[in-house]
């Protein structure tokens, strides 16, 4: 009999195009490999449980740690340094370091719950040159260049009121901005990861992504959206004006606005503050 408390249905390969960088082609390989693993191996309350705290402050769960480990493993076969969420900054010596959020969607993932994604950045000497978002659950992924056009385009919305917007669930400090936003959007929706909600924004099937003041994002959660918005059409903002940057500080935070435009960003933005 088939364990319950299993998650097995099948983890794809991720679906890559050609001319992703190799460290990055195997960053993502590992975690799909790891991930699939894992929910064949442990229950949702295991994948769920606290292993210990991570390099960015917050409890690490044990379907965080497996995944990340397995990136790790493969950035130093690679030669390349890693920063990610749960270990911190491991250098190998390299001018490269991939920047990267292993698991971005932890609960729903240890949850069974089928949004969780692999992001990662390449950056040579702090300068990020190409960003990847896998979707776990289904292999489907997302690749830009910085500063050349990527093969989807934002929506170009422009105006807040009627618009496609998901939102970074409710916590202390965004209540006043979600009710802010929600007698304007058109469309709301919370899908619990980052990381795939700004590649949907980038391909144009939602007009915005949105933490509404809570300063929920490190840099992990939006350096993939770095590289890939610009090169969609769109534009990565903070909701307070603070510059985002490529700093290993995983103790920062920002409270980010992901939008097809600049415009429409900035309607978020001042909707937001009030």
């Amino acid at each position: 009999m088939v364990d319950p408390a299993r998650i097995n249905w099948p983890v794809p390969e991720p679906e890559l195009p050609e001319g992703v960088h190799l460290a990055l082609v195997e960053a993502a390989q590992a975690a799909a490999t790891a991930y699939r693993a894992a929910r064949h191996s442990h229950g949702r309350a295991d994948l769920g449980a606290t292993v210990a705290d991570g390099a960015d402050g917050t409890p690490t769960m044990r379907v965080d740690a497996l995944v990340e480990d397995a990136i790790a493993e493969s950035a130093h076969r690679n030669g390349v340094n890693l920063l990610s969420e749960e270990a911190g900054f491991l250098d190998h010596g390299s001018a490269v370091t991939l920047v990267v959020d292993p698991l971005d969607g932890s609960s729903n993932a240890a949850s069974g719950v089928p949004l969780s994604c692999f992001s990662g950045v390449v950056t040579t000497d702090g300068v990020a040159s190409e960003a990847l978002t896998v979707w776990l659950d289904t292999g489907r992924a997302w690749w830009a260049e910085a500063g050349r056009p990527t093969p989807y385009r934002t929506s170009g919305r422009t105006t807040l009121d009627g618009a496609s917007v998901n939102l970074h669930r409710p916590k202390a400090g965004s209540m006043d901005g979600w009710h802010r936003l929600m007698g304007r959007i058109g469309r709301l929706r919370v899908l619990g990861t980052t990381c795939l909600e700004a590649a949907l924004v980038a391909e144009g099937s939602i007009d915005a992504f949105a933490d509404p003041g809570s300063d929920a994002h490190r840099l992990v959660d939006l350096a993939a959206a770095l590289v890939m918005l610009p090169s969609a059409g769109g534009v990565v903002l903070d909701v307070h004006g603070r510059p985002l940057t490529f700093d290993p500080d995983l103790t920062r935070r920002w409270s980010g606005v992901v939008a097809a435009t600049p415009q429409l960003g900035e309607d978020l933005v001042a909707a937001i503050l009030g």
